[in-house]
């Protein structure tokens, strides 16, 4: 039992030693105003580099995480179908397609599905 515990913090010792020196060495310690600036073939950058990102680009994108995620819960409420209670489960599985289908509803309802605007 000690031996484990004993092997189990050298290990994690070892591990925040390693984080802390990959640290340590990767930051860069000069920053330079030329290496900081957009690179245009040697030019000057005639226009700014940061562009305005349209809002509707990052709803999608966490539209589609979110139901991304949705996936990944729903794959093993079907696998553990056989080993639950079926009750249980069925109430499971109902109250979470209904907390999503809720959240589907109220994102048709704001207009965040349409592409059109």
């Amino acid at each position: 039992m000690f031996s484990i515990i004993f092997i189990s913090l050298v290990i994690m010792t070892i591990s925040f030693v390693v984080m802390i020196l990959a640290s340590i060495l990767s930051k860069k310690t000069l920053v330079d105003r030329e290496k900081s600036s957009p690179f245009e073939c040697g030019f000057d950058p005639k226009s700014s580099s940061r562009l305005p990102f349209s809002l509707r680009f990052f709803l999608i994108t966490i539209i589609f995480l979110i139901f991304d995620v949705e996936i990944a819960l729903i794959l093993p409420m079907i696998m553990i179908f056989k080993f639950s209670n079926l009750l249980i489960w069925s109430i499971t599985s109902t109250i979470f397609i209904l907390i999503l289908l809720i959240g589907l509803y109220h994102e048709w309802n704001q207009g965040m599905l349409n592409w059109s605007n």
